[in-house]
């Protein structure tokens, strides 16, 4: 069965989560119908006219891009203007344009994941690790009896969601004491008599934002009219996104050679791999920023990387970067190069997504460079 754009939107979007994007960028859905049927994807680094041409030429209803067509504001997609045709020939041919920018490279796995796979590095941590999503533990206390039917509302109001684990929870049983005054209308006991009643604590995590639903939730199942329980808001954490990554080689090698091994594993560019740096350093640990880095040298120097990958180095902040004794050697590859293995990885990805909901496509990765650079002398 073959999935909408609306399907395959929505996978893309879990796995790179417009929400992640930066606050400048612009990420999602640029053109095309939800509703539409989606038969063969198209996945590329840049919807230049080269890419859209290939895509119509082979009949792709959807064009999945790592770079936006329309990264700043416009007042008009007129056709004349190169984008404007663009955006009139994804139009009139019926293809979907979809965008997984700087959401793609926040994700993990992400871009710069990619690119670290392609190296061959291990033990990958992210470079600039984004904080994990604000969590609070819920703490309630229970009759005993009543604990299972909490549990179950706790847990379908978002409570409980650890990883690939759900209604995950813990326990205790004590004894709670009160004494209702007048006014109350208690469940259990009566008005000036206090009463001892078996309670189980019940401890449950709660992402932030679910925090008013599962406190609404709480009260309408509890059988108390004053229910008891505490929100405590816990610490911020680092996650496992973020942009970069830094990880070590399964062997360490002279500069010189793995500079070699950058050329080799990444695609051809008349750019080529440039390199900054004593060619006999032994390198192990690398860092890695798919397209441009040059604004990360803090973030790698404190890494205690060996080198650091990535593309678009300028002459000063590279320059800067080198004037550190203890910095990183730099080796500087082609921005489409570093960003094109995670083409790979999205697809791979997003066919899993589709699988396990029943849906099939034809995918197809576009090999062609579009690369800025033509020619080298």
């Amino acid at each position: 069965m073959n999935p909408t754009v609306g399907d395959v939107v929505a996978v893309l979007d879990r796995l790179y989560d417009p929400a992640w994007a930066e606050s400048w960028d612009a990420v999602g859905l640029v053109t095309g119908d939800p509703e539409q049927p989606v038969r063969r994807i198209l996945f590329a680094v840049d919807p230049m006219r080269a890419v859209v041409n290939e895509a119509l030429a082979g009949d792709f209803d959807l064009l999945v891009t790592h770079h936006p067509l329309l990264l700043r504001g416009v007042n008009s997609v007129a056709a004349t203007t190169p984008k404007g045709r663009v955006v009139h020939d994804l139009i009139r041919s019926g293809t979907a344009l979809h965008v997984c920018h700087t959401n793609a490279d926040n994700a993990n796995p992400g871009v710069s994941d990619a690119l670290a796979a392609a190296l061959g590095l291990q033990d990958t941590r992210p470079l600039k690790a984004l904080p994990a999503e604000p969590m609070d533990k819920l703490v309630v206390f229970v009759p005993v009896a009543e604990t299972q039917a909490m549990l179950d509302a706790l847990s379908k109001a978002g409570a409980g969601r650890i990883g690939d684990y759900e209604r995950a929870a813990w326990s205790g049983t004590g004894e709670g004491t009160f004494r209702p005054l007048e006014g109350a209308n208690p469940t259990v006991g009566q008005v000036g008599d206090i009463e001892v009643v078996a309670e189980n604590r019940l401890e449950m995590l709660v992402p932030r934002r679910r925090r008013r639903a599962v406190v609404e939730a709480l009260k309408a199942a509890h059988s108390y009219e004053e229910p008891a329980y505490d929100v405590y808001e816990l610490a911020a954490l680092p996650s496992e996104r973020g942009g970069g990554r830094v990880g070590v080689l399964p062997e360490p090698m002279p500069l010189a050679d793995f500079a070699r091994l950058v050329g080799d594993k990444l695609p051809r560019t008349e750019h080529g791999v440039r390199v900054s740096g004593d060619l006999e350093r032994t390198i192990s640990t690398v860092a890695v920023v798919g397209g441009a880095g040059d604004s990360e040298f803090d973030r790698v120097r404190a890494a205690g990387a060996d080198a650091y990958v990535t593309a678009d180095l300028r002459h000063h902040p590279a320059t800067e970067a080198r004037a550190y004794d203890e910095g990183p050697a730099l080796v500087d590859v082609a921005h489409w190069a570093s960003e094109w293995p995670w083409l790979r990885d999205a697809e791979r990805l997003l066919l899993e997504g589709l699988a396990a909901q029943g849906s099939t496509v034809d995918t197809h990765i576009s090999t062609f460079r579009t690369d800025a650079w033509n020619l080298r002398l």
